[in-house]
């Protein structure tokens, strides 16, 4: 075989199995045939360096640590969510988005998990991915492109052809699973090394370090939940998708990370039921959730409905109670800084 066949190989290899790891929890090998796998492209690609493609899985981490994140600023930007705790509210969200649209409904909706992790955009043009940010102040944020390279579950190219499209930015929630911060921690335990606190802060904080290579250690996840802007290609005059319902079948089609667990449900009253399952369920899941994003499915309808100055019009979040648990306060050190200054830890 020759080494431009290998390395397309390999390649394909290397995709699928982070795949099947990272989106299915089905891994077919061991992390050290894996790392066989992706040593042996190494080398391949450093022996042929013409041949290095920017999706290639090698190109996820690589470059000098950064000296900071450049300013960019979103094409539409990432409004925040309203959030209700009250059923009575939920109802509410949809009486008003009848008077909105002039329609008394009921309302085709698509309801997910809320994943507690860090908003992100991915922008995808001519098929790669070429930039990554933060949410920042929903107008600007930091240019994180080459920390989001290094999320194994990130496709560094998309077909974009095959939607009839020049430009793509889907927008989505960077976490770790309960599981791999575990792992992670435990890690930092056997070697001497403070604990996290909770995966949410330790993704925030993986994200915002200069060095790609530093970021790649960490256990990080996608999940997309929206797009952002898009440009069409040439000669192609509708959207691939008019429904959200649609936007994920085809992400999912191309192997882009999706929110698990969506559904659809016409009618608040279809949603209510799901409340106190999902409050339960939460604590089973693979990663942590605060709540469920309720959101119109139809695109049209949406434009319809429009926005306020902070929030969309067709969206909610409903916000499970906060966890509540006893605990026992055995003992207070003082620990005395260089300084002086004293700070009680429990």
């Amino acid at each position: 075989m020759s080494d431009k066949k290998r390395i397309e190989e390999l390649r394909e290899q290397i995709r699928k199995h982070n795949h099947l790891y990272y989106q299915k929890a089905e891994p077919e090998i061991s992390d050290q045939e894996y790392d066989q796998l992706f040593k042996e492209l190494e080398a391949l690609e450093d022996k042929h360096p013409d041949w290095v493609t920017p999706d290639s899985p090698t190109q996820r981490v690589g470059g000098e640590p950064l000296e900071g994140f450049e300013t960019v600023r979103h094409e539409v930007p990432m409004l925040s969510i309203s959030n209700t705790y009250s059923k009575e509210e939920l109802e509410d969200f949809e009486t008003r988005l009848g008077r909105a649209l002039d329609s008394e409904g009921p309302f085709e909706y698509v309801v997910e998990p809320k994943i507690d992790g860090v908003a992100v955009t991915a922008v995808y043009e001519d098929g790669y991915f070429t930039l990554g940010a933060t949410r920042g102040n929903g107008v600007e944020g930091d240019n994180i492109t080459a920390n989001m390279k290094t999320i194994r579950n990130l496709p560094l190219s998309l077909p974009l052809k095959d939607l009839g499209l020049k430009k793509l930015e889907v927008r989505g929630e960077v976490y770790m699973t309960t599981e791999d911060f575990t792992q992670l921690n435990k890690k930092r335990e056997e070697a001497g090394e403070e604990v996290y606190a909770n995966p949410r802060n330790t993704t925030a904080g993986s994200l915002k370090l200069l060095d790609p290579k530093q970021v790649g250690e960490r256990p990080l996840r996608l999940a997309i939940h929206s797009f952002g802007s898009m440009t069409l290609a040439e000669g192609v005059d509708r959207r691939p998708w008019s429904k959200h319902s649609e936007l994920y079948e085809k992400m999912s089609d191309l192997k882009m990370p999706i929110v698990p667990e969506w559904t659809i449900k016409t009618g608040v009253d279809q949603i209510l039921p799901l409340i106190d399952e999902w409050a339960e369920k939460r604590f089973d899941l693979p990663f942590e959730t605060d709540g469920l994003v309720v959101k119109l499915n139809d695109f049209r309808l949406r434009e319809n409905a429009g926005t306020t100055s902070r929030s969309p019009r067709w969206v909610i979040a409903y916000k499970f109670p906060a966890e509540q648990a006893e605990t026992t306060l055995e003992k207070i050190e003082i620990q005395v800084g260089r300084t002086g200054a004293m700070t009680p830890r429990a």
